[in-house]
């Protein structure tokens, strides 16, 4: 039974960590018209408690993309330099929307490993309840 308890743990964790993701990439793309806005990207890390590693995923900090900022030519804009241009955005919505596809696949891969398991742990229930 402690088998179908850790594997509920990991996809609940690995289903965490990709709405955190999903969080951040919702987040760049309502960002991708703000001047000087910079992508946010999320790195993970396995989780260790008490010095054993548990086999979980977290989310690492948050950093931000230093690719270099678009710059965008609008001498009305009221952040427009001398020469007309501001700085926008380094999002790219293509890669963002990839991004997005590839976190909700992830989530339903955990979703389904977690109703798996709790299918499973309930049939043996079942079995030793005869």
């Amino acid at each position: 039974m402690a088998d179908f308890t850790s594997t509920l743990a990991l996809s609940a964790a690995g289903m965490r960590v990709q709405a955190q993701r999903l969080r951040h990439v919702s987040e760049n793309i309502a960002n991708a018209d703000t001047p000087g806005y910079h992508r946010k990207t999320a790195t993970f890390e396995e989780v260790i408690e008490a010095g054993l590693h548990t086999g979980m995923v977290g989310l690492g900090p948050v950093n931000l993309d230093r690719k270099e900022l678009t710059r965008i030519y609008d001498p009305g804009h009221p952040l427009a330099d001398e020469g007309g241009y501001y700085d926008g955005s380094n999002v790219d919505l293509v890669v963002e929307i990839a991004d997005a596809r590839e976190a909700q696949r992830s989530y339903e891969a955990n979703l389904r490993m977690f109703d798996q398991a709790r299918q499973m742990s309930s049939a043996l229930l079942d079995l030793l309840r005869r």
